[in-house]
């Protein structure tokens, strides 16, 4: 007959606590190399941006600048006009941004709380939408435009990015709809309140950290894109995306106030991102969890 030993509590206790903080290091490794693969590129724009011109084009790389100068910033302002394009860049962002949220809200409320003919169909035309590559509607859009007067206007490029602004607004804010318990609202309306103050007083509040989550990504997405920009808008109309090309000249591509022009253009994005980064955590904790 063998006797067995029962493993101390106290044991297995120390025992597990050795695997959770295992697995805890394991993933805070994993997180680091994953922080340093996406974050490098964003250091190396910093790095190039404060070299000399002559360091950023040296074969051999220097991960720290050995002089820092601010000659490519003032060459980045030099070489063109820079407000201009950063300040049609801005009104574009916005009006897309908070049309996208109005038209989108309304969108993703009636898909996610109303039950009418041909729903299903409206939520696989949205998916449908945002698959289609936006190269394969360059020319459509541009011959559309033209025929609509609206071919280097702001007014027809805030019209272009709201094609595939909204549909991701749509969707985005559908899941942030459909996590709040519909039960909130029935109680508030036995309590008196209309179908619309229920909305605004209970949903609105709740909903509030998601739309703030989906205006940063679809800013971004107005505020980067460049195509578009590039085959809608003349030199004249260019965008701050647009304007980045004027260091490619015919001489070679002038490196460092590039990246000089590329940080100034990330300072919006860094501060929206500062402004709004507790409800934005909150928002996209919210789309995570069911309700």
């Amino acid at each position: 007959m063998t006797l067995t030993t029962a493993t101390p509590p106290a044991a297995r206790s120390k025992r597990g606590g050795r695997k959770k903080l295992t697995s805890k290091l394991g993933w805070n490794v994993v997180g680091l190399l994953v922080f340093a693969v996406v974050g490098f590129p964003v250091y190396w724009m910093l790095n190039t941006a404060f070299k000399p011109a002559k360091d950023a084009i040296d074969p051999s790389p220097h991960f720290f600048p050995r002089t820092f100068t601010l000659d490519n910033f003032r060459r980045a302002l030099e070489i063109s006009d820079f407000w201009g394009p950063v300040g049609r860049s801005l009104i574009v962002s916005l009006v897309v941004v908070t049309i996208g949220i109005a038209i989108g809200l309304l969108a993703a409320l009636a898909i996610s709380r109303f039950a009418f003919r041909g729903r299903k169909v409206v939520i696989v035309g949205i998916l449908a939408v945002q698959m289609i590559p936006l190269v394969a509607m360059i020319i459509p859009v541009f011959l559309l435009l033209n025929d609509l007067g609206q071919y280097d206007k702001l007014t027809g490029l805030i019209i272009t990015y709201l094609t595939f602004v909204l549909p991701f607004t749509v969707w985005t804010l559908r899941g942030f709809i459909v996590n709040i318990p519909k039960e909130l609202e029935e109680a508030a309306q036995v309590d008196g309140c209309t179908p619309t103050g229920a909305f605004l007083r209970v949903v609105f509040p709740l909903l509030a950290p998601g739309m703030v989550a989906t205006s940063v990504y679809a800013f971004i997405q107005a505020w980067n894109e460049y195509l578009y920009a590039l085959m809608l808008m003349s030199q004249q109309n260019q965008t701050a995306t647009v304007w980045l090309g004027n260091f490619t000249t015919k001489n070679g591509t002038e490196f460092a106030p590039m990246m000089a022009g590329s940080t100034m253009m990330a300072i919006p994005i860094v501060v929206l991102f500062l402004l709004v980064q507790r409800k934005m955590a909150a928002g996209l904790t919210a789309g995570a969890v069911k309700g």
